[in-house]
């Protein structure tokens, strides 16, 4: 009865619980347990959600005392306490810090929201339709953000034509091919087919697409192309935001300046839905109500975020030892990666967003498999799902990255075997 509740209830559109077939009842740091008591750790991160790890304590403690004090709890675009105190504190330890000097608007609660309102404002700001996307790229399942998404079967769910976006290839999509030259030539010749574009929307990293990773200097010249075509720049930092990378934007060390960001997932602090797209001044040409959403309003994630915020990123501490668990999830995975080259192991991404690529589609399904049984949850990605993702949250201490990664080894070693044991029969 415990599992067939959700057979017989929910739609047959669910996914992660199909590869992840267990109960969860709760959740600590980075272990969650099921609810037979069995623990994992957590690789996974609710897709990137919970940055900060399960039930952060402070967030907690915020949103309790919130609760109890009867803090209202959505307010659509009405002022409110717990958005004042949240605006500024992304004003004071995320924006001014790095020199940005965006205003903030509250979409619905989802990434897909925020792409929507960012991909609207931009045309509505340019007066043109047709937007640059990438080859593996992911921007949500709504119609506008999904005729940005490359994903084939996420399309199909579409059930009409996606229009109005240009796919170009991503850096590195095919050997021997500049992608920056192929748009540039693109957008100099009259005779391209490629119409004016409003914006250019891109992730620095691939996450659903494979952990694609973007150079620093494709990110330059890709904002030198965007700006000598007067086309907008939207920076969708969905997933890689809120430090998964390292930095607080996953865009910062390249040194560009988006026209348009969006932020969702983990800015909720502790999984609280909330998304916002960041817009440049000059870009802000919405009059009231030209984009809207019942619960932009979640004063719950404000109260959450600011106490993230305020614990994380008032000044550099959390990024510096940040650092030091990258070097060390980067070495142990380079020495995995080295001990599993038999299955075609290939070591990518950057900073806690990583990825081990497979040869074999198949193969990273069954690692994935072999990792729930020895207690790890991590995801799987790419085009074939060949990549297994691991999102470890940034929380995590340095004995948690070592098990985690062990059992991961563990994980690669068992499904090693089992195809061994397949190919004889």
């Amino acid at each position: 009865m415990a599992m067939n509740i959700f057979e017989k209830m929910e739609s047959g559109v669910r996914s992660y619980c199909r590869s992840l077939p267990i109960v969860l009842s709760r959740g600590r740091g980075y272990h969650v347990f099921d609810e037979q008591g069995n623990s994992y750790i957590d690789f996974f991160s609710a897709a990137g959600s919970l940055n900060y790890g399960h039930n952060p304590p402070e967030a907690v403690a915020a949103v309790s005392d919130y609760l109890a004090s009867d803090g209202i709890v959505t307010t659509l675009d009405m002022y409110s306490v717990a958005k004042r105190e949240f605006l500024a504190a992304f004003e004071l330890s995320i924006l001014k810090p790095r020199g940005l000097d965006y205003v903030v608007q509250f979409t619905g609660p989802t990434g897909a929201n925020a792409v929507e309102a960012a991909l609207k404002v931009a045309r509505l700001k340019t007066g043109r339709s047709n937007v640059v996307a990438f080859t593996n790229g992911y921007h949500g399942v709504s119609l506008g953000a999904l005729a940005a998404t490359g994903n084939n079967s996420k399309r199909q769910g579409a059930g009409q034509a996606l229009n109005n976006v240009t796919r170009m290839p991503f850096e590195g999509y095919v050997d021997g091919i500049d992608s920056l030259d192929l748009l540039e030539r693109m957008l100099d010749d009259p005779s391209s087919g490629l119409d004016h574009p409003a914006a250019i929307i891109f992730e620095t990293v691939q996450a659903e697409g494979g952990i694609n990773v973007a150079s620093m200097d494709w990110l330059r010249r890709l904002e030198r192309i965007a700006r000598a075509h007067d086309i907008l720049l939207i920076a969708d930092e969905i997933q890689t935001g809120c430090g998964r990378t390292g930095t607080f934007f996953s865009f910062e060390p390249s040194g560009i300046t988006p026209d348009i960001v969006t932020v969702s997932k983990s800015i909720g602090g502790m999984g609280m839905p909330m998304a916002l797209a960041l817009i440049a001044r000059h870009v802000d040409v919405w009059s009231a109500g030209q984009h809207n959403g019942t619960f932009r309003g979640n004063n719950l994630a404000f109260v959450a975020a600011r106490a993230m915020i305020d614990k994380y990123w008032r000044d550099s501490r959390f990024a510096d030892g940040l650092k030091l668990k990258i070097d060390l999830l980067d070495d142990l995975l380079v020495t995995v990666a080295a001990k599993h080259w038999k299955p075609g192991c290939q070591l990518r991404g950057r900073g806690m967003m990583r990825g081990l690529k497979f040869q074999d589609p198949d193969f990273a399904t069954r690692v994935q498999a072999a990792a729930l049984s020895h207690g790890l949850l991590i995801e799987t990605c790419g085009p074939k799902d060949e990549v297994v993702k691991l999102l470890p949250p940034l929380i995590i201490d340095d004995a948690g990255i070592a098990r985690g990664v062990a059992l991961l080894d563990k994980a690669i070693a068992t499904a090693t075997t089992a195809a061994a044991d397949l190919a004889s029969v």
